[in-house]
């Protein structure tokens, strides 16, 4: 059977986008990709929830392995009794049934597209078995940076010579030190470079420039206005579904910014089976996130004369989840929303990981970027 034209353009692009719905699956390892030339992310170190240890056994087991048949089956513990829902958690439970046909019909969709689910469980799979690396052994960036040490730890970033060799005629590696915390690190060339730090690797991609600093001097960046470009930015926030939490971004934080009338986009979650990572109506843990977009610099008034496309209604992104708390990359999904010059010219808070053309700021942006999740092609 042939691939679909879909599954074709999500093998070359990372995307496939569904048809008759506002929804686009991801695979985060080859959006991620793109950025590499001599490495290849892991697709199963980047997928390790769905090869690490089962949290409900207590014991390592593979996806879709059955538990062993001699383990003592657990007494079922009462389900207590549905309590009242307070004032917030009432306005929540409304956000929620809000969102639900949208998340409902991006999820059938996503069922309905045979050959997408017939690709994911060898997606995720992928060709190459984990790099076998403690990750006891990765360095804390987080500790790191808030030691009096900080100031003087080191970097060495190794680059390919860019014509290939040196004037010995062997293959050159240039090297340069760097500053590793409270610094602008930038890799300028059209190649990916490695870093080394403290007997660990790290692969650094192609035009892309980190800053690691410890929270203390994150704070001086609540005037995000200052980072939007004049011409335009598209700012995009992360948000938990604590209620309280959204009320004050969405009443006192974004206007504060410039912000007006922010579009939600919605992260669903799915296993390699295309079923949901968990109860779409669990109170306290859903399976997805949502995301504010909102344009700072922009007069939405006069959108004929934009010279890109305006963010309008909530859209659903579904892929399978990484490490905890890891984001899919929204980079290249995003690109068309994006004012201002081209290529644009964009910065990630509280990055865990690089990207191509992009500034990463946190405190410990080279997360991700540990040679652990790479492979050499």
């Amino acid at each position: 059977m042939e691939p679909s034209d879909e599954l074709r353009l999500l093998e070359a692009t990372g995307i496939y986008r569904l048809a008759g719905s506002r929804a686009a699956f991801l695979d985060p390892v080859r959006l991620l990709g793109e950025s590499y030339r001599r490495f290849r992310l892991v697709p199963s170190a980047y997928y390790s929830r769905s090869f690490g240890p089962s949290r409900q056994g207590g014991e390592a087991q593979a996806e879709g392995t059955a538990p062993s048949p001699d383990r003592k089956k657990r007494k079922r513990k009462r389900q207590p009794k549905p309590r009242e829902l307070n004032a917030v958690e009432r306005i929540a439970e409304a956000r929620h049934q809000e969102a639900r046909p949208l998340l409902i019909s991006a999820h059938n969709s996503l069922l309905e597209a045979k050959d997408l689910l017939e690709f994911l469980p060898g997606m995720i799979r992928g060709d190459e078995c984990r790099p076998n690396v403690e990750t006891s052994s990765e360095n804390n960036f987080v500790e790191l940076g808030g030691s009096w040490r900080a100031p003087f730890y080191e970097m060495t970033i190794c680059f390919q010579n860019p014509h290939g060799q040196d004037e010995a005629g062997t293959c050159g590696v240039q090297k340069r030190s760097s500053p590793l915390f409270n610094r602008i690190v930038s890799v300028e060339e059209n190649d990916e470079a490695e870093g080394e730090f403290q007997s660990r690797l790290y692969i650094l991609p192609k035009r892309s420039c980190f800053m690691m600093t410890d929270f203390t001097h994150v704070r001086d960046l609540i005037p995000v206005q200052e980072l939007a470009h004049p011409a335009g930015a598209l700012l995009v926030l992360w948000i938990t579904n604590r209620e309280k939490l959204r009320r004050f971004v969405e009443e006192e934080l974004l206007p504060s910014w410039g912000v007006k009338d922010p579009t939600e986009f919605y992260w669903l979650k799915v296993k390699s089976d295309g079923s949901l990572i968990g109860d779409l109506d669990l109170f306290h843990h859903r399976p997805y996130e949502c995301l504010l977009l909102g344009y700072i610099n922009v007069n939405r008034e006069s959108e004929s004369g934009l010279k890109f496309k305006v963010v309008q209604g909530s859209q659903v992104i579904m892929s399978v989840p990484g490490a905890h708390s890891r984001k899919p990359p929204l980079q290249k999904i995003l690109s068309e929303y994006i004012p201002g010059p081209k290529p644009p010219r964009c910065i990630e808070l509280f990055a865990r990981e690089l990207g191509s053309g992009w500034t990463s700021w946190g405190n410990e942006p080279l997360h991700f970027q540990d040679s652990m999740y790479f492979s050499k092609k």
